[in-house]
C-alpha cells in the first residue's frame, strides 16, 4: 500500500540554529538578524521581505548563506526526482499487474489507455534525450591543455581518447621480452636519427641518449614515464624505418616496441605540457610507416590542437623570452608540427598560415655531444635538411590555401601567379648546400616535381590547366616516377619514405592519366605551345632535359614504373595493394591504346622509305588506332616534334 500524505522526507525542515551572518538590510542598520528563510523576522515586519537578502540571493560575505541555498536546490532536484518515480511506479503498476481480473470498467480502460500513452511519450522523450547526448559528441571540443584527465577521478583519459580515435587496428599488448644488446638499439637510433630526426628535429639528441642510459643501466637513476616512451617509440621508428614487408623481423620489432611504449600513454599524453606534443609527434611518425595500426591524419590533428592550444603558433613577447635553447626547441616543435600538416593530400589544413607568426630555428653550432657516462656520440645532425624542409612547406602552404581553400572563385591571370610559386620553389631548389647528403638531395627533388605537378593540377580556382601547364603535368609526372621507381626497389631505405609516398605514387599516376586521356596527340607527338613571355612576368618551369623524346615508349613505361612501385609499396602496406588495383582498372583503357599507337607506328617505319626524321606523324582516335585520311590526306605546313628518333627539332613537310 502507497502511504497517503507527505512523509518527513518530502518536507524536510530547513530550519537555522544559529545565524552565521545577517541579511544586508540588518548589516547595514546595524540591529540583530535572526537568519530566517526566506526572509528574516526585522524585514517581514517592515514589510521588506522581498528584499531581504535571502529571498535574492544576494549572500553576505562567506560561504554559509550559498551552502544553505545549494541544500534547497538539492531538496527541489529530489522532490522532482522522487515525484517522477512514483508516477512511473504508478504507470508500471498498471502494465505489469498479473492477477487475473474481470472485465474492467471503462473507466479502469480509459486509465490504461493514458497510461499507456503517457508512457510511449516518457519513452520517447527518454530516447530523444539519448540522441541529442550522442549527437553532442560530434560537437565535443577536446581541450588539448586542460589537466583535469586524472585516473583517479575517471575512467577515461587523454591518451584513451587519442588512442580511441586514431586506432585503426589494435597493438598486441607487449609480452615480456630483453631489451636487444647495447649496440643493437644504438644501431636503430641511429637511423632515426639519420634518416628522421634530421627532417624533424622535435626533441634534443641529449634527451634521446640520457634516456638510452637511464634504461640500460642497472641501479641508476629512475627512468621518466617519458623517457620510457622516447626511447621506445624511437626503436619502434628506427626498426619500422627499414622494413621491406609486413612480414619481416623489422616489422614486428617494431610493432613490439610501440606496444611497449603505450603503457606509458596515459602519463606521457598528459595534456598541457610540452612533452605531449613529442610524444603525439612520435607516434605520428610511426603511424606514416604502419597504417595497419594508426590513423596518421588524426594524430596529426591531435598534436595541430595541442600547438595551439599551448601558443607555440605564436613566437612570446621578447620580454618573456628567458632561456634561447627554450625557444628554439618550441620553434622546432612548431615547424615539426607545420611540416607534417602541410603534406598536402587533398584535406583541409588544421590552422592558416595567417593565424601563425614563428621565426625559423636557427642552426646550431657544431658541437660534441656525450652521454651522461661521458661517451661521446655522433652529432649533433646539422639543422640544414629540416630548415630546407621547413621552407619548402611554407611555399606549398602558400599556393594550397590559395589555389584549393581560399575560394571556388576563377583566379584571375592564373598562369603568372602559377609560374610565380614554381619559379619560388624552384629557387628553393637551387638553395641546396653542397653537404647535402645525396638520399635528402633525392628527397627533395621528389618533393619539388611532386609540388609542380599539384600546383599546376585543376584546382577550385583553376579549373583547367593551360596547354603549356598540360605538357608541363605529363613530363613531371613522368619524371617523378623516373626518380621515385629505384628508390622504392632500393633494398635500404633511406631518407623517410613512408605510406605517403605511396598515396602521392597513386595521385600523380591520377594526374598522368588524366592529362594524356585528354591529350593524347598533343602529348605524344611532342607539340609543345610554349607561352607567350609578357615582360616583368615570370618564367614557366623548365621542361625535363629528355621532354618530347619517345613519348610513347616514356608513357608506357610511367605507367609501368607506377604499378611496379605500388606493387612493391604493398608489400609493407597493405592499402598500396587497394590503390594498385584502383588504378590498374583505371590504366587499363589508356595502356592498351599506347600499346596500339606504338604498333602501328613501328609499322609505319620499317615501311617508309622517308628518313625518320623527316617522317610526318599519324593521327589517332582516343583508342590508338590511326584515322587513314589525316594520314594518307596530310596537308603542307604540317609542324610536328620527331619523336621516332629522339629528336628535338621541328620539320616542315610538303612546302
Amino acid at each position: 500500500m502507497p502511504r497517503s500524505g507527505p512523509s518527513a522526507a518530502d518536507t524536510p525542515l530547513l530550519r537555522v540554529s544559529r545565524p552565521v551572518s545577517a541579511c544586508s538590510r540588518c548589516r547595514a542598520a546595524k540591529i540583530k538578524c535572526d537568519g530566517k528563510l526566506p526572509a528574516c523576522t526585522a524585514c517581514e515586519k517592515s514589510g521588506r521581505a522581498g528584499e531581504c537578502s535571502s529571498a535574492n540571493d544576494q549572500f553576505a560575505k562567506g560561504k554559509e548563506r550559498s551552502y544553505v541555498a545549494s541544500l534547497e536546490s538539492r531538496v527541489e532536484k529530489l522532490e522532482k526526482r522522487l515525484a517522477y518515480a512514483r508516477l512511473r511506479k504508478a504507470s508500471v503498476a498498471m502494465h505489469d499487474n498479473d492477477d487475473p481480473v474481470e472485465a474492467p470498467d471503462r473507466k479502469d480502460s480509459l486509465a490504461t489507455i493514458r497510461a499507456a500513452i503517457h508512457g510511449k511519450a516518457a519513452r520517447r522523450r527518454e530516447a530523444a534525450d539519448v540522441n541529442e547526448l550522442v549527437s553532442d559528441f560530434g560537437f565535443l571540443s577536446v581541450n588539448a591543455t586542460t589537466r583535469d584527465f586524472e585516473t583517479s577521478t575517471s575512467n577515461m583519459t587523454f591518451a584513451r581518447l587519442v588512442l580511441a580515435a586514431t586506432n585503426n587496428e589494435g597493438v598486441p599488448k607487449s609480452q615480456p621480452f630483453q631489451l636487444p644488446s647495447r649496440p643493437a638499439a644504438m644501431a636503430l637510433v641511429q637511423f632515426y636519427l639519420d634518416n628522421v630526426f634530421a627532417l624533424f628535429p622535435v626533441f634534443s639528441e641529449t634527451a634521446l641518449f640520457n634516456a638510452l642510459d637511464a634504461v640500460y643501466q642497472e641501479n641508476g637513476r629512475p627512468v621518466t614515464d617519458f623517457e620510457h616512451w622516447l626511447l621506445y617509440m624511437v626503436l619502434a621508428i628506427g626498426a619500422n624505418g627499414q622494413s621491406r614487408s609486413s612480414k619481416d623481423a623489422y616489422y614486428a620489432d617494431g610493432v613490439l616496441w610501440v606496444g611497449r611504449a603505450l603503457r606509458y600513454a596515459d602519463r606521457v599524453l598528459m595534456p598541457g605540457y610540452v612533452s605531449q606534443i613529442q610524444a603525439l609527434l612520435l607516434l605520428v611518425q610511426y603511424s606514416m610507416l604502419d597504417p595497419a595500426h594508426f590513423d596518421s591524419w588524426q594524430l596529426i590533428g591531435f598534436a595541430c590542437r595541442a600547438v595551439v592550444d599551448l601558443g607555440f603558433h605564436q613566437d612570446p613577447p621578447k620580454e618573456q623570452v628567458s632561456d634561447k635553447n627554450t625557444l628554439e626547441l618550441r620553434r622546432k616543435i612548431f615547424y615539426c608540427v607545420y611540416s607534417l600538416d602541410r603534406m598536402v593530400h587533398a584535406r583541409s589544413f588544421s590552422f592558416t598560415d595567417d593565424s601563425t607568426s614563428v621565426t625559423f630555428p636557427q642552426a646550431p653550432a657544431t658541437v660534441t655531444a656525450t652521454t651522461s657516462t661521458g661517451n661521446p656520440v655522433q652529432g649533433p645532425h646539422s639543422m640544414e635538411t629540416a630548415l630546407l624542409l621547413f621552407q619548402l612547406r611554407q611555399l606549398q602552404s602558400s599556393w594550397y590555401q590559395e589555389l584549393f581553400q581560399s575560394s571556388r572563385d576563377p583566379l584571375q591571370n592564373s598562369s603568372t601567379y602559377i609560374w610565380q610559386m614554381c619559379q619560388e620553389m624552384r629557387e628553393w631548389s637551387e638553395s641546396f648546400p653542397d653537404s647535402l647528403p645525396l638520399a635528402f638531395k633525392d628527397f627533395f627533388d621528389l618533393e619539388l616535381l611532386y609540388s609542380y605537378v599539384y600546383c599546376l593540377a585543376p584546382s577550385c580556382r583553376v579549373q583547367a590547366p593551360s596547354a603549356h601547364g598540360k605538357t608541363l603535368i605529363f613530363e613531371y609526372s613522368i619524371a617523378y616516377m623516373q626518380k621515385i621507381f629505384p628508390i622504392s626497389r632500393d633494398p635500404i631505405n633511406t631518407a623517410f619514405y613512408t605510406y605517403h609516398d605511396a598515396l602521392r605514387v597513386y595521385f600523380i599516376g591520377g594526374q598522368f592519366l588524366a592529362v594524356l586521356g585528354d591529350n593524347q596527340d598533343q602529348l605524344l607527338n611532342g607539340i609543345t605551345q610554349f607561352p607567350v613571355a609578357v615582360a616583368g612576368s615570370p618564367p614557366p618551369p623548365p621542361l625535363p632535359s629528355n621532354a618530347g623524346m619517345d613519348s610513347i615508349d616514356r608513357s608506357i613505361n610511367c605507367i609501368t614504373h607506377i604499378k611496379e612501385t605500388l606493387k612493391t609499396f604493398g608489400h609493407r602496406w597493405d592499402d598500396s595493394q587497394a590503390l594498385l588495383t584502383n588504378f590498374e582498372l583505371q590504366a587499363a583503357p589508356l595502356s592498351a591504346a599506347l600499346l596500339r599507337r606504338k604498333h602501328h607506328i613501328d609499322d609505319f617505319s620499317r615501311n617508309s622509305h622517308s628518313p625518320p626524321n623527316y617522317m610526318p606523324q599519324p593521327s589517332f582516335d582516343a583508342v590508338g588506332n590511326i584515322i587513314a585520311d589525316d594520314w594518307s590526306n596530310m596537308g603542307s605546313g604540317y609542324v610536328h616534334t620527331n619523336v621516332l628518333s629522339g629528336g628535338s627539332g621541328t620539320g616542315q613537310h610538303g612546302v
